[in-house]
């Protein structure tokens, strides 16, 4: 069965680098798009960014864009989130997805992708 463990989460100062990772398995992890999101306690759902299957084309929240970098191995189905220049928030919990389809585009706003991990958490305080 599909299955994506996250992890590299961690406590951090303002300014202060991280490094997640998301493996894959159970799927054909070079066919499929894939897509970081986050969620903070009581709020909704935010969309990070997004790569393709071959990993040529990415795209970026407003938010993090020049700041994360988003990146995949498909020799070693993983999924990458380098997180620089981290700034002062509360916790959020990082997950990585899968599109539900190999035909999924990316850059177009399809939701169409689905949640098969637990997440690693980010907090980026003082």
């Amino acid at each position: 069965q599909v299955q994506l463990v996250e992890s590299g989460g961690g406590l951090v100062q303002p300014g202060g680098s991280l490094r997640l990772s998301c493996v894959a398995s159970g799927f054909t992890f070079k066919s499929h798009a894939m897509r970081w999101v986050r969620q903070a306690p009581g709020k909704g759902v935010e969309w990070v960014s997004e790569i393709n299957s071959g990993g040529g084309s990415r795209y970026y929240a407003d938010s993090v864009k020049g700041r994360f970098t988003i990146s995949r191995d498909n020799a070693k189905k993983t999924l990458y989130l380098e997180m620089n220049k981290l700034k002062l928030e509360g916790p959020a919990v990082y997950y990585c997805e899968k599109a539900t389809s190999s035909r999924v585009v990316t850059g177009v706003g399809t939701d169409e992708f689905g949640r098969w991990g637990r997440g690693t958490q980010v907090t980026v305080t003082s």
